[in-house]
């Protein structure tokens, strides 16, 4: 870690979610389908259907604007309307990079809850360990994280402009 931030490289991304993907195993959680929130679980979304290898629908949903400051509520940028026959009475693994504050994760819960899944579990790369804006829904009974961190930045790869250099910082 350095520059006050966390520095996380692909290599410990898949590390990561191959770790996850043995613990989601081992619970006896065998999803049917993936959901990826965009953009940060794009990826490890994709290296997830590695370990599983089930369909990924992918979801955009914005809580931030163009000047990086909260907006008053996520909103939908892409959203699977098309694939819903595809949700209901599915287990469903619900994947973002990051659980800061929750409002993402929950307002994406609540419209896939509308499709009516068998189940929905959550699966993150990291959990901030800090006090969230919202609670999961009562129906959220699964919930895995690959790494428990500080309330710190996370710069992760797929946002670095110079990835050698965004390693090193990570080894730092």
């Amino acid at each position: 870690m350095s520059d006050n931030a966390l520095y996380v490289s692909y290599n410990t991304v898949h590390k990561l979610v191959k770790s996850l993907s043995e613990r989601l195993l081992d619970s006896g959680y065998d999803p049917e389908v993936i959901v990826a929130i965009g953009s940060g679980g794009f990826i490890p979304a994709r290296i997830m259907k590695t370990f599983i290898n089930r369909p990924i629908y992918a979801v955009g949903i914005s809580y931030y604007g163009v000047d990086n400051k909260h907006r008053d509520h996520p909103t939908k940028i892409q959203w699977i309307d098309e694939v819903k026959s595809q949700l209901r009475g599915k287990k469903v693994l619900l994947i973002d990079e990051v659980d800061d504050s929750r409002v993402t994760l929950a307002y994406c819960i609540g419209e896939l809850l509308k499709y009516e899944p068998e189940e929905i579990a959550v699966l993150v790369l990291h959990n901030k360990r800090k006090e969230k804006d919202v609670e999961f829904p009562s129906e959220i009974k699964r919930y895995f994280s690959g790494m428990e961190t500080d309330d710190v930045w996370i710069k992760y790869p797929w946002d670095a402009v110079e990835i050698e250099e965004h390693t090193a910082k990570e080894e730092a």
